[in-house]
């Protein structure tokens, strides 16, 4: 059920002059050969989204909605294609699979609503004049997303250009081709104009080089590491070019002595292991009070070790592998550092098994803030657990990183809520949840974890130009 991977320019399909080989992550066997994209491809891509943003800012925001909403409810008819082609190449849990392409239906669904909401207001004026302030889509849009997420992290950044009545160039990632593959035969197939959703893969650095200079590009939308986004922008800022980034994490949880023990650990350890770690509002960082620091890290580390690890099209697997080869010394090497430093190593720290990129469901107690993973984001199945003596020491120690994206806490005290929100410093903060956002809520980060928003309300304002009119009825 692997689909054929091609680039989708100007409303066609086509191959180019090189490719590479795409793996399924749990067999190391290759399962397609993709395309990259060449010069000419770029050039074509941004002369087609040129044309195809003359086109779509012009069409009502409702056609714009009933476009988006068809192909949501293409990819909701076609789940379980396109759920088996993204545990294919990403390893993910089938189960898992399925939901996320429902979650980037639901974007889409949302931000189809949003379309026909850009509303702009009337300003009260002296007799004879009259202010009114416009929302009018930014242009072309050029958009990275990462391969943790292979659907619903492309829907995010296509559902708000669309809907805003921008073009997009989507590069989507190499590792994980197939769910922008489907995202882009679902709008072929609801009738949306070409050239108004552009796909392409390739060397990233190459890519983005090409594209973020070029003037019909107005806005670089970009999720993945801080240091990627960081140049990016910079790059961007040459030439006037908005941005929107979401970055890295590392997302501390606060567990206060008030709370159901047993029942936050166990949901802190499911979700911990969830996509393999490999989520940017992954929890990692647990801070547990001392009074039931033992209690909890136990009960962490009995479902930690119970994860059901495997290939994702295997019944009753929890985990699958990480994405690609260099993930397992990368999260060793985090491992082995933090346990030379003091920390004690509770359960896994190794690859798991011999065959594909898996690595053991691991738990670090007592880890020194020396360590290396205390301040870089492990992108995998590690936690860290270490007591503090109260909540004033844990949000210390949450915000102590530079990142600032997600933000957990267990505790049912109505005053320790009032402090948490007050005083943690992320863009995403969940009490009694471990679900950091859900499409009509907006979505992003603080200090090192980027700027910017996309869900809610205010998902689809980096997308729109605001304009100010003021009109006379006189000359003046």
């Amino acid at each position: 059920m692997y689909p054929d991977l091609n680039l989708f320019i100007g409303g066609k399909w086509r191959k180019s002059q090189s490719d590479m080989a795409v793996l399924n992550p749990a067999t190391e066997e290759e399962i397609g050969r993709l395309p990259c994209a060449t010069q000419q491809d770029l050039d074509d891509a941004l002369e087609a989204a040129v044309k195809g943003f003359a086109l779509w800012r012009n069409t009502s925001p409702r056609a714009r909605a009933d476009t988006i909403l068809r192909a949501a409810r293409l990819m909701r008819d076609r789940q379980e294609e396109i759920a088996t082609s993204i545990t294919l190449e990403h390893g993910k849990p089938l189960p898992q699979a399925r939901l996320e392409v429902i979650r980037g239906a639901e974007f889409f669904e949302w931000d189809a609503g949003e379309a026909m909401r850009t509303y702009g207001r009337v300003i009260p004026a002296a007799p004879g004049h009259k202010f009114t302030v416009h929302h009018q889509p930014v242009g072309v849009v050029a958009a990275f997303s990462p391969w943790n997420f292979p659907m619903s992290q492309p829907a995010r950044k296509i559902a708000g250009a669309l809907a805003s009545g921008c073009s997009v160039i989507l590069k989507a990632a190499e590792e994980t081709p197939a769910g922008a593959i489907h995202i882009a035969k679902a709008f072929e197939d609801a009738g949306l104009p070409a050239g108004v959703l552009n796909l392409v893969f390739g060397n990233p650095a190459d890519i983005s080089g090409y594209l973020i200079p070029k003037d019909p590009v107005r806005l670089v939308a970009f999720t993945g590491s801080t240091t990627v986004g960081r140049h990016l922008s910079t790059l961007a800022a040459q030439h006037d070019t908005r941005v929107l980034m979401e970055l890295g994490g590392h997302a501390p949880v606060i567990i206060c002595e008030d709370t159901d023990v047993q029942t936050a650990a166990a949901s802190s350890a499911v979700r911990k292991m969830r996509n393999a770690g490999q989520v940017c509002t992954s929890p990692t960082r647990f801070f547990a009070h001392e009074s039931i620091f033992d209690d909890y890290a136990a009960g962490f580390v009995e479902r930690a070790k119970a994860t059901i690890v495997g290939n994702g099209m295997e019944e009753g697997v929890e985990m699958g592998p990480t994405a690609n080869e260099r993930r397992v010394p990368v999260l060793t090497d985090l491992v082995e550092d933090a346990c030379a430093k003091g920390a004690t190593l509770a359960t896994g720290g190794a690859r798991h098994g011999e065959k594909g990129y898996f690595f053991q469901p691991t738990v670090l107690l007592n880890v020194p803030d020396t360590a290396r993973i205390m301040q870089e984001e492990p992108f995998g199945p590690i936690a860290v657990i270490n007591p503090v003596s109260s909540l004033d020491h844990a949000i210390s120690q949450a915000n102590s990183v530079p990142y600032g994206l997600a933000g957990y806490a267990f505790t049912n005290r109505a005053d320790y809520i009032d402090q948490l929100i007050d005083r943690v410093e992320v863009g995403n903060l969940s009490i009694n949840t471990l679900e950091a956002s859900m499409p009509e809520t907006p979505f992003g980060g603080v200090k090192s974890s980027g700027y910017g928003r996309e869900g809610g309300t205010e998902g689809l304002d980096n997308y729109m130009d605001i304009k100010n009119v003021w009109h006379s009825a006189t000359i003046t």
